[in-house]
């Protein structure tokens, strides 16, 4: 982008991070994405030009160090980019107390949704072994229908395509109910009373739903006073 032609610290940094996009970079990066594609699947509507000229960008500003690992390419904050995070944070408090979503049709998302459940859910409260998680959302069809959970040595993986194993658990919701589960708008024992998600499946997991599904980093953060949705 161009510059402002100023010396002042705040537009300096403004040139770095004003260009769209680049905060969700930073976002994704921060939250432990380190691959193109993982990338990707935390912003699903990045156009994958503009990904890499922005990971170009960060790179040639000293926040992103690019490595090759294998056949691969991995992406890291440097020192600067993880001075970041606290300010990409403070930016998502004051998103969700002040600008929250209306949860529009165009922003949701069960792509970019599945993607960071899988991210949140707390592993420690699963046994030894595999716990196969399925995820249906009633208003979809097609390819973004259907998910899959995988909880296995500690690690989640989430499926687009039917792993093959037992069914543990199945999910059957729709996208803005989870969402707003998800993000803290919706009470989930309320989305349970009125059918809005059906559980079926492992009665453990089942009643204990609210305590290995996760939510949003800023899910507790109560809109303020008077702030409209956006």
């Amino acid at each position: 982008m161009s510059t402002y032609g100023q010396f002042c610290p705040i537009a300096k940094t403004s040139e770095i991070l004003g260009e769209r996009w680049t905060n969700l970079v930073i976002r994704e990066l921060g939250a432990g994405s380190e691959t193109f594609n993982d990338l990707r699947r935390g912003m699903p509507l990045i156009p994958p030009s503009t990904l890499s000229a922005r990971l170009k960008s960060l790179e040639h500003a000293g926040v992103v160090s690019r490595t090759e690992a294998g056949r691969g390419v991995r992406y890291t904050l440097t020192e600067a980019g993880r001075e970041l995070k606290p300010i990409i944070v403070q930016m998502g408090i004051w998103g969700h107390r002040w600008a929250r979503s209306n949860l529009t049709p165009d922003e949701l998302d069960p792509s970019m949704l599945m993607w960071d459940i899988h991210r949140t859910m707390n592993v420690d409260y699963f046994s030894d072994g595999r716990t196969t998680i399925y995820v249906e959302f009633s208003d979809f069809t097609a390819k973004s229908r259907r998910w899959w959970l995988v909880v296995e040595s500690g690690e989640v993986d989430v499926c687009m395509k039917d792993p093959g194993h037992d069914i543990d658990m199945s999910i059957t919701t729709d996208i803005r109910t989870l969402t707003g589960v998800w993000m803290g708008d919706t009470a989930l024992g309320q989305a349970l009373r009125d059918y809005r998600i059906r559980l079926s499946g492992s009665g453990r997991l089942k009643r204990d739903i609210a305590t290995w599904l996760g939510r949003n980093y800023f899910a507790d953060i109560p809109p303020a006073k008077g702030a409209g949705n956006k």
